[in-house]
């Protein structure tokens, strides 16, 4: 079948969709949190993501009573999404860490201030708010931080005495070193994986699929759970046992096509840095599309996907096969 009137029959399907279904009038408040080894009250080098912390959201009227509150917890990627019923305003509110889970990584305390939530988009009667990243904070700096993020008291310098000559300055003398032991031959390296495209590339589902682009995956692996990639939201939409892997075959509903297009957008994410949408993004587009809960939401993100892992026509896929 030629691919025009086939494109044209599923745009028209679409708008169709738009017309009949009815939008559903939800809040998603997003954002990250990273612990701060250093304790420098910023996102440093050594600073990552921090899986499993404890997000508190709390709103409070004028006279300081509590109106609301929600908790969530960060997933392996360090994000968190918070889901509200209907459009509450959010002006007022505050979010900061409250604590981690039993087990979870040292690095618990609330190190960095509260921040507001901040509005970034409302469309569709549906309303997304991020916030700036939160910092947890280990009970004392890294031993490998610079000194310059915890400077030590400068001493105060002594006075000589009046008149008196400067001590004369000799040198200690240097240790003598050990002779130098002869090493043996370093094994072979293995072979690296390919690196991330710093061009523009985009590859679609059933690229992923084949057996001779395997080792672009990076990130995520084949076996990594949908629940674990996407979080909470994708879990408890399709369950937690089914791999990326499982849901790249995906097809036949609205809610399989989302999920194959998801994951190529997410392993198209994590290898090229022009890709129309980062990590955080495609997870952040697949849980609004699944809470939204309705076809056309879900068709839309998907189509959005595919158009993005197919290149929109001025991208091609880069892929080279694995050795």
């Amino acid at each position: 079948m030629d691919l025009l009137p086939q494109n044209l029959f599923f745009t028209a399907f679409l708008i169709l969709l738009l017309a009949i279904h009815p939008t559903h009038a939800d809040t998603l408040v997003t954002g990250t949190v990273f612990c701060d080894q250093c304790k420098d009250g910023k996102v440093s080098l050594f600073d990552y993501p921090l899986n499993g912390a404890k997000v508190s959201l709390s709103c409070s009227d004028q006279n300081g009573q509590m109106t609301m509150s929600r908790e969530e917890t960060s997933n392996m990627f360090g994000s968190y999404a918070m889901r509200f019923d209907g459009a509450p305003d959010l002006s007022g509110c505050s979010v900061h860490v409250s604590g981690s889970e039993e087990g979870s990584m040292d690095c618990a305390e609330g190190g960095g201030p509260s921040q507001n939530p901040k509005l970034m988009f409302r469309m569709f009667d549906m309303e997304m708010y991020t916030v700036d990243v939160l910092l947890a904070q280990p009970p004392q700096p890294m031993e490998f931080c610079s000194k310059s993020s915890n400077p030590d008291p400068v001493p105060t310098p002594l006075t000589p005495p009046p008149n008196s000559p400067p001590p004369p300055f000799k040198l200690p003398p240097l240790p003598a070193l050990p002779p130098i032991p002869s090493f043996p031959p370093l094994p072979p390296l293995p072979s690296l994986p390919p690196l991330i495209f710093p061009e523009a590339s985009a590859c679609p589902a059933q690229k992923w699929r084949m057996a001779e682009y395997k080792c672009y995956w990076r990130g995520v692996n084949r076996d990594t759970k949908v629940a674990v990639a996407f979080g909470m939201v994708a879990a408890r939409r399709y369950g937690t046992d089914i791999t990326l892997w499982n849901g790249l075959h995906g097809r036949g509903d609205p809610y399989r096509t989302l999920l194959r297009e998801g994951v190529a957008a997410l392993l198209n994410s994590y290898n090229s840095l022009q890709f129309s949408y980062n990590p955080l993004a495609v997870i952040t587009h697949m849980n609004l599309a699944l809470m939204g809960g309705s076809n056309r939401t879900l068709l839309l993100t998907a189509l959005h996907f595919m158009r993005a892992n197919s290149g929109a026509g001025n991208v091609t896929c880069k892929f080279t096969t694995c050795n």
